[in-house]
């Protein structure tokens, strides 16, 4: 299954990774590989946790990128 992740700098030059459709899913790597592999180490995590719980990963979703104007 593939799943959207988002990448940005964190501290001290830290690579932070989160999944959006995975609510608090996040995790971090010093590279780019290292975080991805955390990622998804932290994902596979998560379902199991949840499916434990009864929370179903969603099937339909979409990724959009918006324009948003913030005043200066």
């Amino acid at each position: 299954m593939k799943l959207p992740v988002i990448m940005h700098p964190g501290e001290d030059g830290w690579i932070v990774v989160e999944c959006p459709i995975i609510p608090g899913c996040i995790s971090q790597g010093k590279t780019h590989d290292e975080a991805l592999a955390n990622i998804r180490e932290a994902i596979e995590l998560c379902l199991e946790n949840r499916e434990s719980e009864g929370w179903a990963l969603p099937t339909e979703y979409e990724v959009v990128n918006l324009d948003v104007d913030v005043a200066a």
